[in-house]
């Protein structure tokens, strides 16, 4: 972010409308007890109000504006998202169709004992999305198995998507080859493994915790003998093969398209569908993200207007004149990504936009590179687990089909609550010093 960049507070009303509208919505249901309050008001509805406000309050012509959003709706990384989602989607239907959730779910539950459900979950997303770098890959992978585990071990359904996202967003935060990792790293002038070094002093604690916090609180009150339930090998092999490509560091669009068609031959072969249905089938999974789609479709174009009218680069003006010394500054970089996180629902981008004015405060303030760059990853990390529009938690709450309401989920996401806390503690007792001499 250049120096000279326009500030503007007007560029953050729209946004604000969005966020403050959706979520007060839901908050307002909530409070008298509508049922899935924050699924009344269709999140593209809330996000299109957001866009018109910025259309009515912003500076240029008509077609000026309308080339910022779209510009914003057209980034790669925004269409890259919206494709996956929709193969998400496909490959989740097909699998269900042919009858490859169920016979997933009666493996994991003939072996796994329920009261280590929640905690083998986190450690097994952990796994996955540290493997591949994004923790979107490791939710679509689990989280169909996991509300399926839920449904039938009596485990706290909210409970288990909490472990699914902690450990999602724990392996995203420390693997080096997620696009987190990449920005931070890059725009601080640091090695990954260095970054990696501090950055897993403050996530180990975090974890720890957090299996515990599962191993006491995610066994279900009775534990129920289920027998020995019925599977079919054969069909849980689409999972285990997605695991296996995913985990191989291939292309994610190769992974789906690959997890699709297996779920397909299996489902031919064994008469779950015919041709027809199982083509159907594939476009009941696209349905299933419209949603999800048009949300982060339409957000990227806000996200665009916002940055470009000058609003982050306000929320980035007023934080700086916060910092008076080494502390603050590291606050100062954490708050910075945090509320451009929150703002754009990107992680990624949220880094990239605050990497250059975080490495100026640390080179003025004398904070460590490693350190800034991780702390880079780690406000956005928590921050992009927690937030109710984030690309994360509205695929994982779609898997749920509406049964878990963001606000009921929240509380939950111990992992990305005491990743905040140890960093805290991190920064007031200047640790870097420390893990530097290990």
């Amino acid at each position: 972010m250049q120096e000279n960049t326009k500030s503007s507070f007007i560029g953050l009303v729209p946004l604000l409308i969005f966020i403050l509208f959706y979520l007060g919505t839901g908050i307002f249901l909530q409070m008298n007890n509508t049922p899935m309050a924050f699924y009344q008001l269709p999140s593209p509805v809330a996000v299109t109000l957001g866009i018109i406000a910025a259309f009515i309050l912003f500076k240029g012509t008509i077609q000026e504006k309308c080339t910022t959003f779209l510009e914003g709706c057209g980034h790669q990384d925004i269409i890259t998202m919206c494709v996956i989602y929709l193969l998400a989607g496909a490959f989740a239907s097909t699998a269900k169709n042919m009858g490859g959730v169920d016979s997933t779910v009666n493996l994991a539950l003939n072996y796994i004992p329920v009261q280590f459900l929640a905690p083998g979950l986190f450690i097994v997303a952990g796994f996955i999305s540290t493997a591949t770098g994004t923790s979107v890959g490791a939710i679509v992978s689990i989280a169909p198995i996991a509300v399926g585990l839920a449904d039938k071990s009596g485990v706290s359904l909210p409970l288990i998507l909490a472990a699914v996202m902690g450990g999602s967003m724990f392996g995203d935060n420390l693997s080096v080859i997620s696009d987190t990792t990449i920005a931070a790293t890059r725009t601080q002038g640091v090695d990954m493994r260095d970054k990696f070094k501090v950055n897993l002093y403050i996530a180990i604690p975090a974890a720890v915790i957090t299996i515990i916090l599962l191993l006491i609180f995610g066994a279900p009150e009775t534990i129920t003998n289920l027998g020995s339930l019925e599977f079919s090998f054969i069909k849980v092999i689409p999972y285990i093969a997605v695991l296996i490509m995913a985990i191989s560091g291939m292309n994610v669009f190769m992974v789906l398209t690959l997890g699709i068609l297996i779920a397909g031959i299996i489902g031919l072969a064994y008469g779950n569908f015919t041709l027809l249905t199982f083509a159907k089938g594939v476009n009941s999974g696209f349905e299933n993200m419209n949603e999800i789609f048009l949300l982060s479709l339409l957000s990227g174009g806000l996200g665009t207007m916002t940055a470009k009218t000058g609003g982050i680069q306000w929320i980035i003006n007023k934080i700086q004149k916060i910092i008076v010394g080494k502390k603050t500054a590291k606050l100062g970089i954490g708050l910075l990504v945090s509320l451009t996180d929150i703002a754009v629902a990107n992680n990624t981008v949220a880094i990239i936009i605050n990497g250059s004015i975080a490495k100026k405060i640390s080179h003025k303030y004398n904070v460590d590179p490693r350190e800034s760059a991780a702390l880079l990853d780690i406000f956005s990390c928590v921050f992009q687990g927690m937030i109710p529009y984030g690309a994360q938690m509205l695929i994982l709450l779609n898997f749920a089909a509406d049964k878990v309401s963001p606000m009921t989920l929240i509380p939950l996401l111990w992992y990305q609550i005491l990743l905040l806390v140890f960093t805290l503690i991190f920064i007031k007792f200047d640790l870097t010093e420390k893990i530097k001499r290990i």
